[in-house]
């Protein structure tokens, strides 16, 4: 769990952090591509210690790099081999290479509370190799950690998270299960009736966005005004990004104050966002949109970390389809996104309510990482979900 804040460097040090950055991604992007040219039966690839290696011999080499942090250049090669360490236990995809503008951020390990020090009521600094003290905003008791990272998002902005293993929410020991759907035009939905919305942009922030948006697919690229009006979206976004994970981290803990088991749908929200390709791309790209936009993952897995072993999941197969009243499974009772009324016994509910209510009653065993990250994870384990929930 990373506790994030708000930096507020100053000109100098906003040119010197975004020069670590820059040797971060060069020295993740070179590491990449070395072992990127490693084949099967050829000599094996090269590992954390021999990159460390060769990295002390380009910065013997290179002034650019060696005016750099070595520590946050060596921080980004462990990165790199933990990444490919992830992937071949096929709990994580290829490592990515790291663009400019994208993700950036650099990571110091060796972190002391020494190095955190508060200057004022609203007001801290934090040391940071070869810049010295960055003030940021002290919004709340920095927690103790043994590492950070700083980061640049889209909007320009600078954050400093501190890694930090947060302290679960106890539970309220009262038996209570609820059900929890996740949607489109209601993010989340609980068996007891309460809907959940998640927030976005106010009427005229968005239509301010869609006016900015429109004004970009006309600007010529590489120009300044292109360059003025993504910066004026990314901020936008930003805000919308912002209030999303603020609702977020309040219904979680709602959630896992009130209820002793959180069960929910083992989706594999990376697979069902996946860019779409070919014929009706178009559609499906707006729907990736609209899930993106309620925080599915987000949620979850924040459940995860503020009620560990009470968060249980379900297979999702015809939790839609099925009557929480009489069992019965059928395409025709789902009569529209909203209306679920049984063919069989005339039960008629909010669609959503309805298959939260099935999420609550499912037959629910604790999920592997794997089955949250892959579809194919899902196909192997949904039917021992489904012999379960028969012999139930």
């Amino acid at each position: 769990m990373m506790s994030r804040y708000r930096l507020d460097p100053t000109p100098e040090q906003k040119a010197a952090l975004a020069l670590h950055c820059a040797h971060a991604r060069a020295v993740w992007n070179a590491g990449l591509e070395q072992r990127s040219y490693w084949r099967i039966r050829m000599t094996p690839a090269p590992g954390f210690a021999q990159q460390c290696r060769q990295l002390a011999e380009a910065r013997a080499e290179h002034a650019w790099l060696a005016t750099g942090s070595s520590t946050v250049q060596i921080q980004a090669l462990r990165d790199l081999d933990r990444a490919f360490r992830n992937f071949f236990k096929g709990t994580h995809r290829y490592p990515q290479w790291r663009k400019r503008g994208e993700g950036e951020g650099f990571r110091v390990v060796h972190f002391d509370a020494s190095h955190v020090c508060r200057l004022s009521r609203h007001v801290g600094s934090v040391l940071i190799p070869k810049i010295g003290a960055v003030r940021f905003r002290w919004s709340r008791a920095v927690p103790e950690a043994v590492s950070f990272r700083v980061t640049q998002d889209r909007a320009g902005r600078w954050h400093v998270a501190f890694a930090a293993i947060p302290k679960p929410i106890p539970a309220p020991e009262t038996g209570e299960i609820v059900g929890l759907d996740r949607g489109v035009t209601i993010s989340v939905m609980t068996s007891d009736g309460d809907a959940l919305h998640a927030p976005g942009l106010r009427p005229k922030k968005a239509e301010r966005l869609l006016r900015l948006q429109r004004r970009l697919a006309r600007a010529q690229r590489g120009s300044n005004r292109r360059h003025r009006l993504k910066h004026a979206i990314a901020r936008l976004l930003a805000k919308e990004t912002d209030r999303r994970k603020d609702w977020i981290e309040q219904e979680t803990t709602k959630l896992a104050r009130r209820y002793d088991v959180l069960k929910v749908e083992a989706l594999g929200v990376q697979q069902m966002t996946r860019r779409a390709r070919g014929k009706g791309c178009h559609a499906k790209a707006g729907l990736n949109r609209s899930i993106l936009a309620q925080g599915w993952g987000q949620f979850v897995a924040r459940l995860e970390q503020k009620a560990p072993g009470r968060v249980r999941y379900v297979d999702p197969r015809y939790t839609s389809q099925r009557c929480s009243e009489c069992g019965h499974v059928a395409p025709e009772s789902r009569e529209s996104q909203a209306v679920f009324r049984c063919v069989e016994c005339g039960f008629s509910c909010n669609a959503d309510l309805n298959a939260a209510r099935n999420i609550a009653a499912g037959q629910a065993v604790p999920a592997r990482r794997a089955l949250l990250r892959s579809g194919g994870a899902m196909k192997r384990e949904a039917p021992k979900l489904e012999a379960q929930q028969c012999a139930a």
